[in-house]
């Protein structure tokens, strides 16, 4: 199973200056946290992590400090989350077959989900992480107006990791450019091609890291792990 770690976040609602993912949690970066969790999971064979040029020196240095077993790449990526992707994708290594991505700023992600997620995609599903929406959801317009309450019991939160087959997700991609389509997640893509796409139950502590809240939540769950 190959793996690419998308990167490249801003710090803009973290209120940071450059990339939420060089900030420190619990003594280490973010991104050092994504990554330990990757080499964790022994399904995973090789690494690229792509990001902005301007964090390659920083970035580059998380992987040389990991000493990881198995190749870690550093892939520059592209102006959006999709275009970078499209990057990470035309970097593979020659005969990949399956591929899943996941976002730099879910740290917390446990090593299980990811070989759940890569047994999965490895009998010829592509699947999500997600979970089960609780809050009730109101559909509002553009004045702040209630237009919906959707059923709730049919709401996931797209989360990742995210995998699929190589040559399809290429596929996709390369229809989204040529036809100018823009999506927040690769699960958008088949969906758009109607290419079916399982959810896989994500635990609760597979949050992304957004705001100044999130890093206290990560590094009261890391304390949480740590103890015997």
């Amino acid at each position: 199973m190959h793996l690419l770690i998308a990167a490249a976040g801003s710090g803009r609602r973290m209120g940071a200056a450059g990339n939420k993912l060089l900030l420190p949690l619990a003594g280490r970066p973010v991104l050092a946290w994504t990554l330990a969790a990757a080499l964790a999971c022994p399904e995973i064979l090789w690494i690229g992590i792509v990001g902005q040029p301007l964090d390659a020196a920083a970035i580059t240095a998380i992987i040389t400090a990991a000493a990881a077993d198995r190749p870690v790449c550093w892939i520059e990526g592209g102006d959006t989350r999709q275009d970078s992707v499209r990057r990470g994708l035309a970097a593979l290594p020659a005969g990949a077959e399956t591929v899943l991505i996941h976002d730099g700023a879910r740290c917390l992600v446990e090593p299980s989900l990811f070989s759940r997620c890569a047994a999965a995609v490895a009998a010829g599903a592509a699947v999500i992480a997600a979970s089960p929406v609780t809050d009730t959801i109101k559909r509002v317009d553009g004045e702040g107006r209630i237009t919906a309450t959707p059923d709730r019991q049919e709401l996931w939160a797209a989360q990742t990791p995210q995998g699929f087959p190589v040559q399809r997700l290429v596929e996709a991609h390369a229809r989204a450019e040529a036809e100018g389509w823009s999506v927040t997640d690769d699960a958008a893509l088949f969906e758009r091609l109607g290419l079916a796409v399982q959810v896989l139950q994500a635990p609760p502590s597979n949050i992304k890291l957004t705001t100044p809240f999130d890093l206290i939540v990560a590094e009261a769950l890391l304390a949480a792990r740590r103890q015997p």
